[in-house]
């Protein structure tokens, strides 16, 4: 193997996710990406919700180096989300629902998260543990309409 192609250079750009991201919409814009038969978009679409959920949360001061959990199912919302935060330099934290609430009270508290993206649908274990969180400023809720900002 030549050295060049262990960089990236055998495909032309960087192996980054921006860069994996954006060669998708190049050579598959308009290939139609369907989640459950709840939402279906394309490439480009997607790119710009990615774009437009980013700039949201520069918004609302996410910002190089800010943990951000993601509390939600696997989804478009989540597929979004594992592209915008980590773009933005931000840190990708994924919550496992599945875990008891003692255990997401530490993983949440461990990683420092400053900022949650919770679906609706986990707002009642979020208050089962909200009071011994220890590092999160503010909530989002994602919901299948609407996202919205629970001031804290």
């Amino acid at each position: 193997m030549k050295k060049d192609s262990l960089n990236g250079n055998r495909y032309g750009f960087q192996l980054t996710i921006k860069e994996l991201l954006a060669n998708s919409k190049l050579t598959a814009g308009n290939q139609e990406i369907v989640y459950r038969d709840k939402m279906r978009y394309t490439y480009s679409d997607l790119f710009e919700r990615i774009n437009r959920l980013g700039s949201a949360l520069a918004g609302l001061g996410v910002k190089r180096g800010v943990t951000v959990a993601v509390f939600d199912y696997h989804s478009n919302r989540y597929l979004e989300s594992f592209f915008a935060i980590p773009m933005m330099g931000a840190a990708l934290f994924t919550v496992n629902w599945r875990l008891s609430p003692d255990q997401i009270e530490y993983t949440i508290n461990h990683a420092e998260a400053d900022v949650i993206l919770i679906h609706t649908d986990f707002l009642p274990l979020l208050a089962s543990i909200r009071a011994k969180l220890t590092s999160v400023k503010k909530i989002i809720l994602l919901s299948d309409h609407a996202l919205s900002l629970i001031h804290i």
